[in-house]
């Protein structure tokens, strides 16, 4: 007996078939970027592998090496009523075009009074721990999460990753998604053509009692994986997937923590001065009064991402550091006592 055919796909492909999609809906969606068009075979990782030949080098563009032309010219698309997807090879090659992104795309809705929308996607590369090094792995949510008028998405699943893609080429509101590099080869069961998910809705990937861990992008698969494992220590962790890094599904986050009392935020962007930084700013905020512990942060280390694999991988952020952090949330009321004072006041 045969075995029936694998009904499994790549990240890669889960893109490629919302690209697909998206096109074949609405002949306003264009795609523009270096070597994605059919003589280059979809691109250096090959998201749009196949659409040349079934779109035509009209919808899919290969630009010269430019990031200023390629997101300046999907500004302009988008103004003119198209629904454009800009790749940009590798994230630090936004910086390129961040003029582009900051005054025009970001704020012509509010520069027009809500008469010119932006409909359009920058599609971004990025990750560490495949050698790279410090000019091609930088992780730069937190910059445009602090732009008013942009929306930053990643994906940490193969149905996410297509889910949220259709949806970002839907939205009316530029949209920079962010995709890891070492994630695009996991597998898993293709979702239904159609299959979409919201904007600015977090996922509960794990239910838990104990802390919540929220983070977003590749580092969802570290914290399921230290979830697992902790679980052995009798210590129950809720992972939080944000999805959606800004506007954030602040509801989802605050209800977990609220119930926990205890929160890990986890990024592999830098720590300093990251979205972890905002997230437990806002926890505290909203939580002080039911928190047990203080809000733990764990992220990438402050400094260039190195390029000797050795040193690269100290960099990332490690399962032991927040194994680490998860423990010091748990054990603070052994660490801290209040002072006399504090204790009157109470």
């Amino acid at each position: 007996m045969s075995k029936p055919p694998s009904t499994k796909i790549s990240m890669v492909q889960a893109l490629n078939r919302a690209i697909d999609e998206a096109m074949a809906a609405d002949e306003g969606v264009i795609l523009l970027g270096e070597d994605v068009a059919k003589k280059q075979g979809g691109g250096v990782f090959k998201v749009s592998s196949g659409l040349t030949e079934k779109y035509g080098e009209h919808r899919i563009r290969a630009t010269p090496i430019s990031e200023t032309a390629i997101v300046g010219a999907c500004v302009g698309a988008a103004i003119a009523g198209f629904r454009p997807i800009a790749e940009i090879m590798l994230m630090n090659f936004v910086t390129v075009a961040m003029d582009q992104i900051v005054n025009h795309a970001a704020k012509l809705r509010f520069m027009s009074g809500g008469q010119t929308n932006v409909p359009m996607v920058i599609r971004t590369t990025t990750g560490v721990g495949v050698g790279f090094g410090g000019q091609h792995s930088d992780m730069l949510e937190a910059w445009f999460a602090h732009v008013p008028g942009l929306k930053i998405v990643t994906a940490s699943n193969v149905a996410d990753a297509q889910g949220l893609l259709l949806s970002a080429i839907e939205c009316n509101d530029p949209v920079i998604f962010i995709e890891n590099i070492l994630c695009y080869g996991m597998q898993a069961e293709a979702p239904p053509a159609g299959h979409r998910v919201p904007l600015g809705k977090a996922a509960i990937s794990r239910e838990g009692r104990d802390v919540t861990i929220i983070t977003y992008g590749r580092t969802v698969l570290d914290a399921l994986a230290i979830a697992a494992e902790m679980e052995a220590d009798g210590v129950s962790v809720e992972v939080i997937d944000l999805r959606t890094i800004a506007p954030y599904d602040e509801e989802a986050v605050l209800a977990s923590v609220r119930k926990t009392g205890r929160a890990v935020v986890l990024h592999e962007a830098v720590k300093a001065y990251g979205t972890g930084a905002e997230m437990s700013a806002r926890l505290h905020e909203q939580l002080f009064d039911v928190l047990k512990a203080p809000v733990q942060r764990v992220g990438g280390t402050f400094s260039a991402v190195p390029m000797a694999n050795v040193l690269e991988q100290a960099w990332i952020p490690s399962k032991d550091q927040v194994k680490a952090a998860i423990r010091t949330t748990l054990d603070w009321k052994k660490k801290w006592q209040p002072k006399s004072e504090f204790r009157r006041l109470a």
